[in-house]
């Protein structure tokens, strides 16, 4: 937690919501007390496709709808997947997107002269 920097608080994980039947589950919740606004995070084994970034919108619209509080700031998504896709986080987001974010996440750490290199 203390990666993700500064006011983060652990809500739970597979934090769990039903609608007409049908269960999801959303990997990580988190509260950021400084930005005071819920965090989700959404963990993907292999390459970002646009049904994952809809499966984020619906997390967000739910906490944003259903569990935040007039006063907090608006619910941030973020996945984690192994491959990013920009072109289809492009189209698949508003071009206003502030809440929405994909990252590509590395299952290895780079060498000492890799890190060098991006320092440069």
């Amino acid at each position: 937690m203390l990666e993700l920097g500064k006011g983060f608080l652990f809500e739970g994980r597979q934090r769990r919501f039903t609608f007409e039947g049908d269960s999801f589950f959303v990997d990580l919740v988190f509260y950021n007390r400084l930005l005071k606004c819920f965090v989700l995070l959404d963990l993907k084994i292999g390459k970002l496709t646009h049904q994952d970034i809809g499966q984020m919108q619906m997390y967000v619209n739910y906490y944003d709808r259903k569990i935040k509080l007039e006063d907090e700031n608006p619910t941030i998504g973020i996945i984690l997947c192994k491959e990013e896709n920009k072109t289809v986080i492009e189209f698949t987001l508003p071009e206003n997107n502030k809440t929405i974010f994909a990252k590509e996440y590395k299952a290895i750490l780079p060498s000492k002269e890799e890190l060098k290199r991006q320092i440069k």
